[in-house]
């Protein structure tokens, strides 16, 4: 597994192990349905939100399955496959606007490295839809600048895909290229010639969103607002989407996808059947 999935699982397991600790409870035979039950609550009491309650669910779930699966203990009962997972009310995620954007881009200027890297930056974050770890594990040798392409190499689940960015796109990593030297390494790059590092591209958008006067978008927000609006100029391609996005199925894209009451509005007028049909 990835490194990320990996960490997620850990912080997530010591939850319940510090549960636990709370509990005298030291070992798996211990725990009975009613016992997570209570786990789950704990985590509702202690201001968890239901996103996180079903991440930490997820999380134990995949452990006890694990457990029962390599150890095949003799009488023991997986005390998980009588709890039901907690529900997640499917609610729309916000997505970075593109007004936003443009502020970010505005703050851009002066023809410094750090400017021109991060106009191409921003650009490339909207304009690909990848994820932020994506973005930051690019290298030179995965673009291909003639038809405006990415290679992902390990994309969620270590899935490669090929991710596009236009015009625009192209014409400031092109500036960027030129200011940025050398021919192979990390795509995107210091002051120093280091690889930008996760944590390092959220510093980014949060100086600029700074100087720009703005809340701070997450990184992941991009993404967000890739998807909608790729939606919103391309009505129905919601197959090519999820293939550019690298999910492995549509309902993971339904949080992603905001409609505002506009977009509906504009939806029912080319679906009407009233207005379409010659009445």
């Amino acid at each position: 597994m990835s490194k990320g999935t990996l960490y997620f699982y850990r912080k997530k397991l010591e939850l319940f192990t510090a549960y636990c600790d709370g509990q005298i409870i030291t070992r798996i035979e211990q725990l009975t349905p009613d016992i997570i039950r209570r786990y789950l609550l704990h985590l509702e009491s202690t201001g968890h939100n239901p996103g996180g309650i079903h991440a930490a669910f997820r999380a134990l779930r995949t452990f006890l399955y694990w457990f029962e699966s390599e150890n095949e203990p003799d009488g023991w009962k997986n005390p998980i496959r009588k709890v039901k997972a907690p529900r997640v009310s499917i609610e729309p995620i916000e997505p970075v606007e593109l007004d936003t954007v443009q502020a970010l881009i505005k703050t851009c200027s002066g023809g410094t490295f750090t400017a021109v890297r991060d106009k191409a930056l921003l650009l490339f974050l909207l304009d690909t839809g990848a994820r932020a770890f994506e973005v930051t594990a690019a290298n030179l040798a995965d673009i291909e600048q003639v038809n405006g392409s990415i290679l992902i190499r390990q994309g969620k689940g270590r899935k490669p895909r090929t991710v596009f960015f236009g015009q625009k796109t192209r014409r400031a990593l092109r500036a960027y290229l030129k200011v940025r030297g050398q021919n192979d390494g990390a795509l995107w790059v210091t002051d120093d010639g280091e690889r930008l590092t996760y944590w390092g591209l959220n510093e980014i958008i949060r100086r600029r969103a700074k100087a720009a006067k703005v809340e701070k978008p997450g990184l992941h927000d991009f993404r967000r607002a890739f998807a909608l609006n790729f939606l919103r100029n391309n009505p129905g391609e919601i197959f090519s989407l999820q293939k550019l996005m690298g999910h492995a199925d549509l309902q993971i894209l339904r949080r992603y996808l905001a409609q505002t009451e506009q977009d509906l509005q504009a939806a029912h007028r080319r679906g009407s059947p009233v207005d379409n049909g010659g009445f």
